[in-house]
């Protein structure tokens, strides 16, 4: 019975240990951050909420919300950073650059994640 119990109390300090919480993001490296800084920010604002000025103005989703990430795959989000957007929302014009000169594979990746961790 001791055994057993001293068995569970391991396991559970290594589980504890070991197993990541799969609700925490994993941080953003600096040089990722800077680029969304760089190239998203000033729409979609450094949380990801599109709290600011363009955002409000273009109408834009909240990356950070729940309802975003579960709808949003990382292909579509991989396409409108290469791609860019242009549609009309809300009777207004949303337009976004496509950064496919701009950006490598890696960077793009990186944006995935990072806009992947905005999630709140």
């Amino acid at each position: 019975m001791l055994a057993t119990k001293t068995f569970l109390g391991i396991l559970a300090v290594l589980l504890v240990l070991v197993v990541p919480d799969a609700r925490a993001a994993p941080p953003a490296d600096k040089k990722t951050e800077r680029l969304w800084k760089a190239k998203c920010a000033s729409c979609h604002g450094v949380e990801g909420k599109a709290d600011t000025e363009q955002g409000k103005i273009m109408a834009l989703p909240d990356l950070s919300s729940a309802a975003w990430q579960k709808a949003t795959t990382d292909d579509r989000i991989r396409d409108q950073i290469l791609n860019g957007v242009k549609k009309q929302k809300n009777g207004k014009s949303v337009e976004m650059n496509p950064f496919k000169d701009e950006l490598q594979p890696e960077q793009v990746d990186a944006l995935i994640g990072y806009v992947r961790s905005l999630a709140g």
